[in-house]
């Protein structure tokens, strides 16, 4: 059974470059465009993993990283944070939050699914 990912980012280029990576590789692949729409997602469905963009509207992804790890169900859940900022206070501040890795946009296929391979088991 593949693995499912929710995929949380403003731009909607990047939310199917992001699909077409994961899904090309046997990920079943949910999207939301902010924090919101995702943590809307996250409590109508179980998600084996979220990949969220930093800043967005509505909710950003630190904001959305601490209400998923609120929930008993999330509490282990890989959570990646794919972000232009590479800023290491803002990585130290997300990790503080609850994630468990970070990448940079522009975002390498081979090296989000090397990743992604190691958090998900």
């Amino acid at each position: 059974m593949p693995k499912s990912v929710l995929i949380v980012d403003d731009s909607r280029s990047m939310r199917e470059l992001l699909r077409y990576a994961l899904s090309t590789n046997d990920y079943q692949v949910t999207e939301a465009a902010d924090g919101d729409a995702a943590f809307q997602q996250i409590c109508l469905h179980r998600f084996d993993l979220v990949i969220t963009d930093l800043n967005m509207g509505v909710m950003d992804g630190l904001t959305l990283i601490k209400k998923i790890r609120s929930l008993p169900a999330y509490a282990r859940t890989p959570v990646l944070m794919l972000t232009t900022d590479s800023n290491p206070a803002t990585r130290d501040k997300a990790r503080a939050a609850g994630a468990t890795g970070w990448l940079v946009k522009p975002f390498d296929p081979a090296k989000l699914l090397q990743t992604i391979a190691r958090v998900v088991p």
